[in-house]
């Protein structure tokens, strides 16, 4: 019967099996379980890390929204400050 590891488990068997400069058959004898396990959380993980945007991607696009915002203010502020000055000169 196959044993069930935790998730911390998994991902530090993966951190050790892509910065390492062992192969994965030793890395995956290392922590005692198979290559083909090793191989397939190896797969789920960058799965997950292609589909999943990063906590920076988040920040980053708030701020991007915030600051696309403040400029379209801006814009109509100054959209609104010429047409004021353009009546004034008639």
């Amino acid at each position: 019967m196959s044993r069930k590891r935790t998730p911390e488990f998994r991902e530090e068997a993966v951190r050790v099996a892509l910065s390492s400069n062992q192969p994965r058959k030793v890395v995956a004898a290392d922590f005692g379980v198979s290559l083909n396990s090793l191989n397939r959380w190896i797969a789920q993980h960058r799965e997950k890390e292609t589909t999943e945007p990063s906590d920076d991607v988040h920040k980053e696009l708030a701020r991007l929204r915030r600051e696309v915002r403040e400029l379209r203010e801006e814009r109509d502020i100054l959209k609104k400050a010429a047409r004021y000055f353009a009546s004034q000169k008639s």
